[in-house]
């Protein structure tokens, strides 16, 4: 500790260095475009050692308003620069002169003054540009902090820049300071590596980009006095998702070699000078990073790197991961920079999943290398803009302030007119086609039908000569006679009224999922993939393939498929009550009973072992998590979602070798290390769901304190303390047998295990819960097991669990004897002569 903390008074020390040498330093660059605004107030504002002179006497700025007042203030407020604000009526802006076209920042502060004579904690702040959505109906309202910072970057292509202030109605809107300033065109390039697929992308400046989050990594916070650039760069602590995987080093400031591509404009020396590295290089596990993002847009993520630590070249190499992608593979900081202390940079552009609300960023050894460790010096993560030119909801400019000029309206009367024209000829050809289809024979159904492999070929038909004439319809069969039905698109749209909005039932990875009714009035589940979704065609098929072959009461039932248009649409049995998830937390439906809990754990369990022992081979789910236990009428819990299956290792394997894939805070850690998928991964997942069942909160917050960021840590340490119930829902408590909880406490302990040998199969964990459930409703003089037993209640003998094998089975069509509730009786023949007085 002594040791930790005299390395922090020494990173201290160099910095007190660094602001004292900041002037010297700042001079390498005047921005053409410098605009610091102190919105409504009378006098110059000093912050951060830069002066913000008052809006009303900007020489270069026009202010158009829409009836505006000023504000100042001499109550306590956070600092100098929210001292004064303007507050707007009705839509008011701010119009300012560029000399410099190309990247500028906007920077805009909020505090809602509490003497202003409004209500600004609830006043809805919308801000947009000429072409860009930044604020969309912002409140302080429920919002954690007490004052707003945001920083855009926005490619600015005219003589100038419009900044629009829009209230909503019957209120106000505000804004206590603004910044404009010129960005030099080295600090970002129009270039970047899309994820998944890789993919080079070369049109950044067209994107507006808002900084979320800027990390001096391994190092303390620097503010925007220390930057040439006026950026602020935060410690990364506490976004590390395991503390002790890291060690903090740095080296003198003045040692960083800069180049002609990375200057100090790209990030301060500090910012290169301090990293952290793996704390226990023998421990060969990577080193990880959490945030929270807006699932519903792409980020730009750059990391920056810096060998400060090796004594020769090419003597550091790893990989660098951004979610569950490998960004860069056997990275040698010497080979991209030649030689030590030498900066480098690298952009990429990622997704999150849609139900994930995370982004992870980490760096692990690379196993092919005889290297053990790894480095990371700094990070920053930009949201982009989406296809609405929004960073913040779908709406565009235009939604906001209508274009009614003379131009638009011309261009408006020539388009309607095309468009007519259009329209004609478009009805004259579809009258030329149906007639010619109805000359065809109508093509039948065929149990039997081919994927094609690739995603702009998906129309399936029961021939295709043409493709197989051009090359490009290779296609796989899918064999099994329980495949289920081919939908048209039709079908698809009579079952979900044209996908309406109404139906939506929930928004994952693959796509959006809607409620839907077939001509029987049967009731099902439609998922329409995205085409811009990470997951596509391999997920498509992969599912179609897995659930072809499975017919289990637990696992949720795909009743068939529509690949026409180029969609890819799966048809599941409607589940009345949804994903577990939503009976936890963030919604405000009833909580579940602990008995509830159990049998939901004990069906998902179920399921789970029918996968990995109900065939030759076993199937992994890869991606086991509470969105993926969906619950029926009657919360009978069933497994869905197998888009990420992977058929399990043969006979004489221990494991599958394949990347990584699945959700952060479920991954198991060894699978995310070294890239082994087990059975044991899935074990682990369901550890954290068992988590998460009775605590209910996500598997990984990053909002909370370091130490409960995750759950399956947080509850391992009360576990160990035999305190779970500390951390139990509060709606649980008092009504939960102590046994019982101990018994399934127990049970998630093993399933946590830092290493799959030593975690149980999932008939044991079938088996512990079940005694977990069967505790809860005997009476009290047999809730008191023996430490760590499962079988010492006195005077009950056990019967022998029926082989596997006999209850259920793959089908794969012949002499298939599945009866998914024998499976459920075989199961719990090992607690039939347990007396309970109760009764069931």
């Amino acid at each position: 500790m002594e040791m930790k903390r005299g390395k922090w008074m020494t990173l201290v020390l160099a910095l007190v260095l660094f602001e004292f040498m900041c002037h010297r330093i700042c001079a390498s660059y005047i921005p053409e475009d410098s605009y610091l605004i102190a919105c409504g107030s009378s006098k110059n504002v000093t912050y951060q050692g830069q002066t913000f002179v008052p809006d009303s006497g900007h020489s270069s700025l026009a202010f158009m308003s829409g009836n505006s007042v000023v504000v100042s203030s001499n109550s306590t407020v956070p600092s100098s620069i929210y001292q004064s604000a303007r507050i707007f009526s009705g839509i008011s802006s701010y119009k300012f002169d560029i000399k410099h076209k190309g990247r500028h920042w906007i920077r805009l502060y909020f505090f809602p003054l509490p003497s202003s004579g409004h209500n600004l904690s609830s006043a809805p702040i919308t801000v947009v540009t000429d072409d860009f959505v930044l604020l969309n109906n912002f409140t302080f309202k429920n919002y954690k902090g007490s004052y707003l910072f945001k920083e855009y970057a926005i490619n600015v292509t005219s003589d100038s820049l419009t900044l629009t202030f829009i209230p909503a109605n019957n209120s106000v809107s505000f804004v206590n300071a603004i910044e404009v300033v010129s960005i030099p065109d080295i600090v970002l390039p129009d270039q970047a590596v899309a994820l998944n697929p890789s993919a080079h992308f070369s049109s950044v400046s067209e994107l507006a980009l808002e900084t979320v989050y800027r990390l001096n990594v391994g190092g303390p916070l620097i503010t925007s006095q220390n930057d040439t650039l006026g950026r602020t760069w935060e410690n990364d602590v506490k976004y590390l998702l395991v503390n002790s995987s890291a060690l903090n080093v740095s080296t003198d400031p003045s040692s960083i070699r800069y180049t002609t591509t990375v200057t100090v404009e790209t990030a301060p020396n500090w910012v290169y000078a301090t990293a952290e590295t793996m704390g226990d290089a023998n421990m060969n596990s990577n080193i990880t990073w959490v945030f929270s993002v807006d699932p519903n847009f792409g980020y730009l993520v750059r990391v920056h790197f810096c060998d400060i630590m090796s004594l020769s070249l090419n003597s550091l190499v790893f990989n660098l991961y951004i979610n569950d992608h490998i960004a860069s593979a056997s990275l040698d900081l010497s080979s991209e920079t030649g030689g030590l202390n030498v900066p480098y940079y690298e952009d990429f552009i990622s997704k999150t999943s849609a139900d994930s609300g995370t982004l992870t960023v980490g760096v692990g050894p690379d196993t092919a290398a005889d290297i053990t460790n790894a480095t990371l010096n700094g990070l920053e993560i930009m949201k982009i803009s989406n296809e609405a030119g929004s960073l913040d909801g779908i709406s565009s400019v235009d939604f906001f302030i209508p274009k009614t000029t003379s131009k638009n309206k011309v261009g408006i009367v020539i388009g309607s007119v095309i468009g007519a024209v259009a329209v004609v000829a478009l009805i004259a050809f579809c009258c030329c086609w149906l007639a010619a289809r109805k000359s065809k024979t109508t093509q039948q159904r065929h149990p039997q039908l081919p994927l094609p492999l690739y995603g702009n070929s998906l129309t399936v038909t029961k021939t295709s000569t043409n493709s197989q004439k051009s090359g490009t319809a290779s296609c796989i069969s899918l064999a099994s006679p329980n495949l289920g039905r081919l939908f048209t698109f039709r079908e698809i749209l009579d079952a979900t009224n044209k996908f309406d909005e109404s139906l939506l039932l929930g928004v994952g990875g693959f796509g959006r999922v809607y409620k839907g009714t077939l001509e029987d009035m049967t009731k099902v589940a439609v998922k329409r993939g995205n085409p811009r979704s990470e997951q596509g065609l391999a997920e498509f098929r992969t599912e179609i393939e897995m659930l072809s072959k499975l017919r289990h009461r637990h696992l949720v039932s795909l009743i068939g498929y529509c690949d026409e248009r180029s969609e890819m649409i799966l048809v599941y049995e409607y589940m009345a009550n949804g994903p577990l998830r939503s009976h936890l937390y963030g919604t405000d439906l009833p909580p579940l009973s602990w008995k509830q809990r159990l049998e939901i754990c004990i069906g998902a369990a179920r399921g789970l072992h029918y996968l990995h022992t109900g065939a030759a081979q076993s199937i992994i789910h890869r991606d086991v998590k509470t969105t993926n236990i969906l619950l029926d009428d009657n919360f009978v819990a069933k497994v869905a979602d197998f888009g990420l299956s992977k058929t399990g290792p043969a006979l004489d394997q221990t494991h599958v070798s394949t990347a990584v894939k699945g959700s952060f805070g479920y991954l198991d850690p060894e699978y995310f290390r070294r890239q082994r998928l087990t059975e044991k991964s899935d074990v682990y997942s369901f550890g954290v769901v068992l988590m998460e069942v009775l605590c209910t909160r996500p598997a990984l917050n990053p909002v909370l304190p370091r130490e409960q960021v995750n759950i399956a840590e947080w509850g391992m340490t009360w576990q160990k303390k035999g305190m779970l119930d500390q951390i139990m829902d509060p709606n649980l408590v008092g009504k939960v047998n102590p046994a019982s909880l101990k018994k399934y406490g127990e049970t998630a302990e093993n399933c946590l295990a830092e290493h799959g040998v030593d975690r149980p199969s999932m008939g044991d964990v079938l088996w512990n819960l079940e005694y977990a459930l069967q505790l809860e409703e005997t009476t009290l003089a047999l809730m008191e097991p023996e430490d760590n037993s499962t079988n010492h209640i006195p005077a009950i003998q056990l019967t022998p669990l029926e082989p596997f094998d006999n209850s259920v089975s793959m089908i794969d069509g012949v002499n298939s004897r599945t009866d998914d509730d024998n499976e459920d009786a075989a199961t719990s023949n090992v607690f039939s002569q347990l007396v309970n007085p109760r009764g069931r």
